[in-house]
């Protein structure tokens, strides 16, 4: 991950694997072609899972892509919360709890 000359790459505050809540309504912005522009991808209080975390350079922000039911959509850090402990069950064990 770079940043722009002269500043320093800031940390992410999410992890990979990282349950999260999207905070908004997150909409197609032309990412999935397949899909209508503006297409409803996840709806608010939706819960995800960070899969991958990226780095836009122009913001100097964390990108993380978050798998939610259907789709990996691109979000900022201002548009995720993270989910609370318990709100799913975590692995196969608790599943069955």
């Amino acid at each position: 991950m770079n940043a722009l000359p002269g500043t320093e790459v800031r940390t992410p505050a999410y992890a990979w694997g990282q349950r999260v809540i999207a905070l908004d309504d997150l909409h197609n912005d032309g990412s999935y072609p397949e899909r209508a522009l503006d297409a409803l991808l996840a709806a608010r209080g939706a819960v995800g899972e960070i899969v991958k975390i990226g780095h836009a350079q122009e913001l100097n922000e964390p990108v993380y892509l978050v798998q939610f039911s259907d789709c990996v959509v691109g979000c900022l850090e201002i548009e995720l919360v993270p989910a609370p402990i318990g709100l799913l069950p975590e692995g196969p064990d608790e599943a069955l709890a």
